[in-house]
């Protein structure tokens, strides 16, 4: 753990705001964002301070003058954990901490933080020790010297290995086992993936910017019972279910973990395990919450990381949540701008008629419920059915035709159609 497990700390919030880091897709709301980050980690801030700067300062990050202001809020305050908003070098880090006295960590150390509490499985806690290690290994400083280690025998006395050159040496070995560990656990899920293909289920993954409601919305589609809290990062570990309404076809939901804005590098690249589960995917459901002000913006971040991990190809249905926390003329006034994007609320289960017949025609092209009459030489499509699944009853007709009511996704129907003796009826008793 990067914070002391018993987090009974005083907490300053620190946010940085630098000029020359600005870009268009920057939220609105940045700064409660980064509490809620905070409070996320089962935190309390006792202060916090929103200073803005034109650079960053090589040394130490915040500039001078602002360093002897935030001095004195710390020893007035009683602080003793100083969290920043900003990624920070292992010498500004060292800095800082020198220079307030205080222990100081940045927002990768906060994330590290939340990830290494949340995480529940085997995997997931592979991936926290990962990313915890790599960070580790960038902030390894010169503080070891003195325990130098002699080399016996003639001719080989001196300076041994320095604490240091032990220390990276063994955080290198522990990260080439975890990778090793992540590579085995990956390729399982491969064969998983083989198997799945096989069958007929299709994978729905849920995606999106972190709180946007995709727990909820995955609960409700699959009948699971997973922790759906209103805080940052509530899931990390990525859960699969099959749906359990009958309106839709055979269909597995991934409720996976969510990303937030500057999303520090060596997590992506730890987490790639679970994300390249999202390869596999036949549909994503990109859940938003359209009733946060910087939605906009989040939906760009969340489709810049999708680039990033070449998913972006996979077709996406935008889904905007909690509508129920905005008025109606406002939603109307969205549908209109929107006309290819679905409105819910996960919470109220408002909108699940339209999504549930999005998702089965974008995954079936439309599902097919009704009768079907195949002639007495078509066992094999009779059995092939049954194995597939789509046979909800059968029984036989007057002229000896077999009869059967199905349910099967309009681009499976493709391959039987066209099968002399096999036809489509919408009524039993036209069959009689």
């Amino acid at each position: 753990m990067i914070i002391k497990e018993d987090k009974l700390q005083n907490v300053f919030s620190l946010f940085v705001e630098i000029e020359s880091y600005k870009n268009f897709n920057k939220l609105e709301n940045e700064f409660e964002e980064f509490q809620s980050l905070i409070t996320s980690a089962d935190l309390v801030i006792v202060d916090k301070l929103l200073h803005k700067q034109k650079t960053p300062v090589i040394n130490t990050f915040i500039s001078k003058g602002k360093l002897e202001e935030i001095k004195n809020i710390i020893k007035d305050q009683d602080i003793d954990l100083l969290i920043i908003n900003h990624q920070l070098s292992a010498s500004q880090n060292r800095n800082l901490e020198i220079f307030f006295n205080v222990r100081v960590i940045d927002k990768t150390e906060l994330i590290l933080d939340i990830f290494a509490s949340r995480a529940s499985s085997y995997v997931g806690k592979l991936q926290v020790e990962l990313a915890q290690l790599k960070h580790l290994s960038t902030r390894l400083i010169r503080g070891w010297t003195h325990l130098e280690r002699q080399k016996g025998g003639i001719g080989l006395r001196g300076p041994g290995e320095t604490q240091l050159e032990t220390d990276r040496r063994l955080i290198g070995k522990r990260i080439k086992r975890l990778n090793e560990r992540l590579d085995k656990s990956h390729k399982q899920r491969k064969i998983n993936r083989y198997a799945r293909k096989k069958s007929r289920n299709k994978l729905v993954a849920l995606v999106g910017y972190t709180n946007a409601g995709k727990t909820t919305l995955f609960n409700k589609l699959t009948e699971s019972k997973q922790v759906a809290e209103n805080r940052l990062f509530a899931t990390l570990d990525s859960v699969t279910r099959k749906n359990k309404n009958p309106k839709y076809g055979p269909i597995l939901f991934s409720d996976t973990v969510g990303f937030i804005s500057d999303l520090p590098t060596q997590l992506i690249e730890s987490f790639k395990a679970t994300l390249d589960e999202l390869k596999s995917a036949d549909l994503l459901l990109h859940v938003v919450d359209v009733s946060d002000p910087d939605y906009k913006a989040k939906i760009n971040e969340v489709n810049s990381i999708l680039q990033d991990l070449n998913l972006i190809d996979i077709p996406q249905v935008t889904i905007n949540n909690k509508c129920d926390l905005l008025p109606s003329s406002k939603i109307d006034i969205y549908k209109t701008r929107k006309e290819d994007e679905i409105f819910i609320s996960a919470e109220n289960d408002d909108g699940f008629e339209e999504l549930r017949s999005r998702i089965n025609n974008e995954l079936f092209q439309g599902i097919y419920r009704g009768w079907i009459s195949m002639d007495n030489n078509l066992g094999n499509i009779r059995s092939k059915l049954f194995d597939m699944g789509c046979i909800q009853e059968e029984s036989i007709s007057d002229c000896g035709k077999m009869l059967a009511n199905i349910k099967i996704g309009n681009d499976e129907l493709d391959q039987f159609v066209n099968i002399k003796g096999f036809k489509l009826w919408h009524d039993k008793d036209i069959l009689q």
